[in-house]
């Protein structure tokens, strides 16, 4: 134009010679590329105009940037060997104008996206690909998150109402009955506690399947949640009615993600159940024991499997405590009413699934977990559960100093844990693998192993304190012994994997040493931390780190400047996104999806107008595309 001229140059495309002539008006972007000779476009978009937007004696700009014809927008799609974006913009282009969108027919029902704004399915694939301006490219992008969360949405209700419909043992123990057995705690239940407990008893008075997640900071008292509804359920008596008959009382399963947890949980439901006469079963694959022993009233007694499943089939047993074991065809319950999964992120939905057709009466499901996980994305992945949150701490409890070391203050933090060490207090060290890598096999990672750091540690820096290890490769009863020497402190130091990461309980260990903290998730490294917050002592966690990455820092202070795990959830959100927090990516979630998580009114929009949908049309029969689009997801909850 009359402001200036610059040159165009393609590499290695002689064909464009013939595609474009003298006198040609054509549309170009590109990078600009500089030589000795000047700049230039190099390898630019091009693509034929009818109409030259103005005369030669103006500018092709405006005072924005774009130009007078309206903005010239390409997408760039993701590229590897051999596809370039290029190519998929040239390929979809064709597609565009083949009115190949006309066969595509709109799942989405029109009175939804008219009320929200939303453009249909064949305005939306346009827009997102070949926008004109900027109000084209933002709109697409908005129909299809909310499209991925409604979707979400709509299958999670439609689940809960078929899991609601169904009957269920209603637990009839009185409130003065529970308050009583909460009484003899051996601590004071806090506000939140006390209101959650509340809202699991009218649920599981009722003749139908209660669906709840319980959600808490590490130490916030889960457990003692669980433990009043577990009393209010091996308390009631079955109808007569029941498919199975009236006898005995009706039953808990207790699943948790590993054996050490599941035995952590044994030992505390023996402290809660202590006298009350209830006996309790635990079922791992190194073996079976049950509570109350007849020789030791106070203690717990190894049994038999056959036995111990022997018992539960005629409903003498009313809980069961477990790992994966108790989902096999071989432990049968007389009268589930509860099923409790600790954790719940770490079984899948078969899992639950199966655990839940264990009875012919589908049981109440309290679903607990210390991950934090933000308000908007638990209302999406967990739709079909109310949510109940522990967002206070026990009476005494101190807030964890965090402290990121860098590799010149790392002298100085082993210092402040040898104070503490001298003063009886015990540590954890966590590094991010297990042995030192092979060099002949394998890139030597700088990332510190448990076998190694433990060596150098009991050689050069704590020669004076006790160090064991512990990690996923040891047999159960390893890992048994290790832990339980480490409860007893008789170990000062504990190196281990992220295998402590959930629910190990040791009041007297006040510290934590993270290696390589930038190694590990958010949510995990969290998690990990809280291993240290288990007494009224006051805990400290370091977080030593090689990284030098301003992302990889940001995300590390997020742990120090973060009051509590909701607070720090929602911080990960903003940082990078739902999918590390909270596992989001396994739930198959797009990245368009993932921000529209970040957006609570979008999510709760979704959410409404599902359970709109659904409280006029349960089996959509009037939305057939919308039936189809959910049906994968169906899981099937009737018994034979």
């Amino acid at each position: 134009d009359a402001t200036g001229q610059i040159k165009i140059t393609w590499f290695n495309q002689p064909y464009l010679v013939k595609m474009f002539t003298a006198g040609s008006s054509v549309k170009v972007a590109g990078k600009v590329a500089e030589s000795k000779s000047g700049i230039y476009l190099a390898n630019p978009e091009i693509e034929k105009t009818k109409d030259f937007p103005i005369d030669s004696h103006n500018s092709l700009f405006q005072k924005n940037g774009h130009g007078q014809g309206g903005p010239s927008f390409y997408p760039v799609y993701p590229e590897t060997r051999g596809i370039t974006s290029r190519w998929f913009y040239h390929g979809i282009k064709k597609i565009l104008s083949d009115m190949a969108l006309d066969e595509i027919k709109d799942s989405i029902p029109e009175e939804i996206l008219k009320k929200y704004s939303l453009p249909n399915i064949k305005t939306a694939l346009i827009w997102i690909h070949a926008p004109r301006n900027e109000k084209e490219s933002v709109a697409p992008r908005k129909r299809f998150a909310f499209e991925e969360i409604f979707f979400i949405q709509l299958s999670r209700q439609r689940d809960r109402l078929r899991y609601e419909a169904s009957p269920a043992y209603a637990a009839h123990a009185g409130k003065k009955m529970t308050d009583k057995f909460i009484g003899k705690f051996p601590f004071k239940l806090t506000d939140a506690q006390i209101k959650t407990i509340d809202h699991i008893l009218t649920d599981l008075a009722k003749n139908h399947p209660m669906s709840r997640l319980l959600e808490g900071d590490v130490g916030s008292g889960k457990t003692a949640v669980a433990a009043a509804a577990v009393y209010a359920i091996v308390m009631t008596r079955p109808n007569s009615s029941s498919p199975t008959g009236g006898f005995g009382h009706l039953q808990v399963a207790y699943m948790a993600p590993t054996e050490i947890l599941a035995q952590q949980h044994f030992e505390s439901f023996m402290e809660y159940f202590k006298g009350t006469g209830v006996q309790i079963g635990l079922i791992t694959g190194s073996g079976c024991k049950k509570f109350p022993s007849k020789v030791n009233p106070n203690g717990a007694t190894p049994i038999s499997r056959a036995q111990l499943l022997k018992w539960t089939a005629e409903g003498i047993i009313p809980m069961l405590i477990g790992t994966h074991a108790l989902i096999e065809k071989s432990v049968i319950f007389k009268h589930l009413a509860l099923i409790i999964i600790d954790e719940q992120h770490r079984f899948g939905i078969n899992q639950r699934a199966k655990l839940a057709r264990k009875s012919g009466i589908l049981p109440h499901l309290l679903s607990m977990t210390a991950t934090p996980i933000p308000r908007t994305l638990a209302l999406t992945i967990y739709g079909d559960l109310d949510l109940s949150l522990l967002d206070e701490m026990p009476a005494g409890r101190k807030q964890i100093i965090t402290e990121i070391v860098t590799p010149n203050k790392r002298q100085e933090a082993y210092e402040k844990i040898r104070h503490e060490l001298s003063r009886g207090r015990q540590a954890y060290v966590i590094c991010p693998r297990i042995d030192e890598p092979d060099p002949e096999k394998e890139m030597a990672l700088i990332a510190k192993s448990v076998k190694a750091e433990a060596e150098r540690l009991s050689k050069e820096v704590f020669p004076e304190f006790s160090i064991d290890i512990l990690h996923g490769k040891m047999r159960p009863a390893e890992k048994e012994s290790v832990m339980r020497e480490f409860a007893r402190g008789e170990t000062d130091i504990l190196v281990a994997t992220s295998v402590v990461e959930v629910g190990v309980n040791v009041p007297n260990a006040t510290l934590i040493v993270i290696e390589g903290a930038e190694r590990f998730g958010l949510a995990q490294l969290h998690q990990l931390r809280g291993r240290v917050i288990r007494s009224t002592h006051q805990p400290y966690c370091f977080i030593f780190s090689e990284t030098k990455l301003e992302k990889s820092l940001a995300r590390l202070k997020a742990l120090v400047t973060a009051k509590n795990g909701f607070e720090l959830s929602e911080l990960d959100l903003e940082l990078r996104g739902a999918g590390e927090l909270s596992g989001g990516k396994q739930w198959g979630i797009s990245d368009l999806g993932m921000e529209a998580i970040k957006n609570i009114k979008m999510v709760e929009a979704a959410r409404t107008e599902a359970k709109e949908l659904l409280s006029k049309d349960p089996e959509l029969a009037r939305y057939p595309l919308l039936r189809d689009r959910i049906a994968p997801e169906k899981i099937d909850i009737h018994f034979e």
